[in-house]
């Protein structure tokens, strides 16, 4: 009869847990969400904004274990929709003047150029270049 070393054991058990791991970092560098919130953010254009709701909350969740660089992400897209939010009563009282036709349109080329500007980062697997920005 042949032993098995004790050593064998270990490793069997050591594979598993560190195949968890692998999926769990796996898991945290995952751009899947970062990218659908924002489409969703996009997806607002047409949906009078219901979806940015469900897009900044999606963000509120996920960030706190998100690596910094997509920690970086959802800064961005909460910065986005707060900063969206005061440009929208900006745009809402503006055009109670009849100056807020044009600040609509503005408003929704700032929201499409800032998440062309995310999505292409999120893709790239790099944080946004100025996440605190009031621009792009």
């Amino acid at each position: 009869m042949t032993q098995a070393s004790p050593n064998t054991h270990e490793t069997s058990q050591e594979e598993p847990q560190d195949k968890l791991e692998a999926r769990q970092h796996e898991r945290k560098e995952d751009i899947t969400i970062p990218q659908v919130i924002y489409v969703l953010y996009l997806a607002g254009l047409l949906t009078v904004n219901a979806t940015l709701l469900i897009g900044v909350v999606m963000a509120y969740v996920y960030r706190a274990d998100a690596p910094r660089w997509l920690r970086a992400h959802y800064r961005y897209q909460i910065r986005t929709f707060w900063i969206g939010m005061l440009y929208s009563v900006a745009a809402f009282v503006l055009s109670l003047f009849a100056v807020g036709a044009l600040a609509w349109p503005l408003l929704a080329v700032w929201l499409v150029v800032r998440c062309a500007i995310g999505l292409r980062d999120v893709r790239r697997r790099r944080s946004p270049a100025n996440p605190y920005s009031w621009l792009w």
